[in-house]
């Protein structure tokens, strides 16, 4: 026997085979399978912490044997993992910002938006030319969030037809900057309606006014639409109740994971008695990312003696707005004689990052902001490198449930290179550090755990 749910016509299925003897366990299983329409916005073809989880977490509630699809919104997603989003585009990039400049683009026929949609186009379009600077964008995303009373109407009235037409039991918004069709869609659906706060706030506090104010009033209206928020962290969530204004019990914590099936065989990392002590960040190349405050702390760490060999290796994305500031630490470096002693492995996929990171004794990325999610943390302990993170945001809760590494205080000068001093002191207890972590972390943590957490989230706020 072989019963199945066909979700929708990129085939996405929940399909069990049973026989007598596990009949019992796979027909629980067939009767709480869900039905989950989980929308994501690409980031213009750049590695982006928020489109890998989403993926990473519907890949794992598919696995589950839910009926979960993916939907990409603006652009489709890049990740370093199979990707398991639909073929379909919805509020393609380049319609979108067409139906913000121009009256005539809002009228164009169907076959023109599906080619101006095409995930193909878009995709080598934003790849050369798109981006999401919050300071360019304020206009349209005001206007995105107005919804069915914004220039791209049109998208809105498309995707709620479709997810009619879907029929879903959950619709899971991957942040609420992107959920400006809820009205619509409450109108033509019975779904829960659940919004994840993935570091919306980061976004909006970049506007400039009079789009910051207009967008808040948006977001507090939007936020009296939503059934349920999740967050990676207590903090966040508190934060973002105070900034949106929802209720004690709208809002849940299902702790950041991470998709751990190509780092449980990795080789337990051992001294490297060859290589000098390796401080590696693995980020955006960007002032919030706070690389200048782990490039300032290297420059004074060497002066050390134990650190006189030090090296600082650095991955991740640049963008083309944030050149000068890479160069500005490229030119500290340079000035204090530490040039040959950085090592730039650029934008990283999987295997460039888990070669990364087998590379590396300690992970620090000092952000400036308090970070919500900090993927980052997670991926270097699945490697079994410990870190050494700020003590705000999400770091302080995450360091409590899994340990692994280290916090400083950020509002301590000379607080960071004291403490990456401090801990390649032992490096034994610092590589046994990073395996303990590691192993909670593999217990606990994975995008499965949390896909599990999830369900069971949904499943309690349907009764």
């Amino acid at each position: 026997m072989v019963p199945h749910r066909d979700f929708s016509e990129e085939g996405h299925r929940a399909t069990f085979d049973f026989s007598v003897g596990d009949y019992r366990a796979t027909f629980f299983e067939i009767v709480i399978a869900l039905k989950i329409a989980y929308l994501t916005a690409g980031a213009a073809g750049m590695y982006c912490g928020s489109c890998l989880h989403d993926n990473a977490l519907a890949k794992a509630l598919i696995d589950l044997g839910h009926d979960a699809l993916l939907i990409p919104l603006y652009t489709p997603i890049l990740t370093d993992e199979p990707n398991v989003s639909s073929r379909r585009l919805f509020y393609g990039g380049l319609n979108v910002y067409l139906e913000q400049l121009s009256r005539l683009a809002r009228w164009l026929p169907n076959w023109s938006d599906q080619f101006l949609s095409s995930p193909r186009l878009v995709g080598w379009i934003a790849s050369r030319a798109m981006g999401t600077s919050a300071s360019k964008l304020g206009a349209l995303t005001v206007s995105m969030l107005k919804g069915n009373e914004g220039n791209q109407r049109k998208e809105v009235q498309r995707l709620c037809a479709w997810l009619k037409t879907l029929e879903p039991d959950v619709v899971i918004f991957s942040n609420l900057l992107i959920a400006g069709c809820i009205d619509e869609l409450k109108s033509q659906v019975d779904s829960q309606i659940v919004v994840m706060l993935q570091g919306d706030d980061i976004f909006y506090d970049s506007l400039e006014e009079p789009y910051r104010q207009q967008a808040m009033d948006e977001l507090r209206r939007l936020t009296q639409q939503v059934d349920l928020f999740i967050v990676h962290s207590r903090d966040y969530g508190e934060r973002m109740q105070r900034l949106l204004g929802y209720a004690d019990g709208a809002w849940q914590v299902n702790p950041l994971s991470i998709d751990s099936h190509d780092f449980v065989d990795l080789p337990r990392l051992e001294v490297a008695r060859e290589r000098p002590p390796t401080i590696g960040y693995l980020a955006r190349l960007a002032p919030e990312k706070g690389l200048h405050l782990l490039v300032d702390a290297f420059i004074e760490i060497v002066r050390h003696p134990q650190m006189a060999e030090a090296r600082l290796s650095v991955a991740g994305w640049l963008g083309k707005q944030h050149h000068p500031y890479w160069q500005q630490q490229l030119d500290k470096l340079a000035t204090a004689g530490l040039t040959d002693r950085l090592n730039y492995h650029g934008s990283v996929d999987r295997a460039g990052k888990l070669q990364f990171l087998q590379s590396i004794d300690v992970l620090c990325v000092p952000t400036t902001y308090k970070e919500p999610k900090g993927l980052f943390v997670l991926e270097g302990l699945a490697a079994g490198v410990p870190y050494v993170q700020p003590a705000h945001g999400a770091f302080p809760e995450m360091h409590e449930r899994i340990g692994g590494g280290y916090l400083f205080d950020p509002e301590t000068p000379d607080a960071l290179a004291e403490r990456l001093i401090e801990v390649f002191s032992d490096m034994a207890a610092l590589r046994e550090l990073g395996q303990q972590g590691r192993q909670t972390l593999l217990t606990s943590d994975t995008t499965r755990h949390a896909a599990e957490r999830l369900v069971a989230i949904l499943k309690a706020e349907m009764r």
